[in-house]
């Protein structure tokens, strides 16, 4: 399937499937891919500009944050240690620093200088190398792994890192949802050539499913569907694009309680 950069440059991609059924990749990938996230929009990088649109992205964040500080609370125990690899602006770690003892790791500069700022009892920490082995017991990585191009690599590292029982929690949009299948090319969780890979349930079975991982449990991430159906409706140019985006959103949430296949699906893995 061909795809616009819909985001920033409209540049064509194509997304094709890799020797792992269920898991895509965009093709070909740009040799410097930082340019590609160079834009005051990038919201995950930016913070209190005080627009309208992020103050709501800020509201149901706070949602989202809670929500997944209950995954970590169900799974570990009080001031365990977690590292949030690829941890942007730092809005995870601030919701759990008093809980557990917590690492980041965040490649683009601006958004690991806004982490620093904010959060007062996490480490921030240049790369994996200066974490030592079995250390860990947990990472996660919230939409972050379809932006790491040297997939497996960086799996093998986080195995090296995490204590033996330890939690990699993984959340990744799903190509399979309705949402997906309904834009199509102009499906906003593409978002090539940002998305490296794209994942379905299915590839993330296969992908996580090994002699080192043990896939334990798979939860929603509810809000999702509406925000990307949103995005995919102003890319397709609609009029009142957030009403249809909610709809839409809707629509893809009731039929995944049947399915499973929600628009984004967070993946709980255990080292064996």
């Amino acid at each position: 399937m061909k795809i616009k950069d819909h985001f920033l440059t409209q540049e064509e991609f194509e997304v094709v499937e890799t020797e792992i059924p269920g898991v895509l990749q965009t093709t070909p990938l740009p040799e410097n891919l930082d340019k590609y996230y160079e834009s005051k929009d990038y919201i995950s990088h930016h913070q209190d500009s005080g627009t309208l649109k992020e103050k709501l992205y800020k509201f149901l964040q706070g949602f989202n944050l809670n929500y997944k500080r209950n995954i970590l609370a169900k799974e570990l125990f009080l001031h365990a240690k977690v590292l949030d690899y690829g941890c942007g602006a730092g809005e995870f770690l601030k919701y759990i620093e008093d809980d557990f003892t917590t690492f980041g790791i965040e490649p683009n500069q601006s958004a690991q200088n806004a982490a620093i700022k904010k959060l007062s009892k996490t480490k921030i920490l240049h790369d994996l190398s200066t974490i030592e082995d079995e250390s860990l017991d947990a990472i996660t990585l919230w939409h972050v792994l379809e932006h790491i191009e040297n997939q497996q690599y960086i799996l093998d590292k986080f195995y090296k890192k995490l204590k033996t029982n330890g939690l990699l929690i993984i959340a990744v949009p799903n190509q399979s949802s309705f949402d997906a299948k309904h834009y199509g090319k102009f499906w906003a969780a593409y978002d090539v050539p940002r998305h490296v890979f794209h994942f379905s349930k299915s590839g993330m079975k296969k992908l996580m499913n090994n002699e080192n991982w043990n896939l334990k449990k798979i939860k929603p991430l509810h809000l999702d569907a509406f925000y990307i159906s949103m995005l995919s409706e102003k890319y397709k140019k609609s009029p009142l694009f957030w009403i249809k985006g909610m709809i839409y959103g809707a629509i893809s949430n009731f039929k995944a309680i049947k399915s499973g296949e929600f628009s984004s699906l967070i993946y709980v893995i255990g080292k064996k």
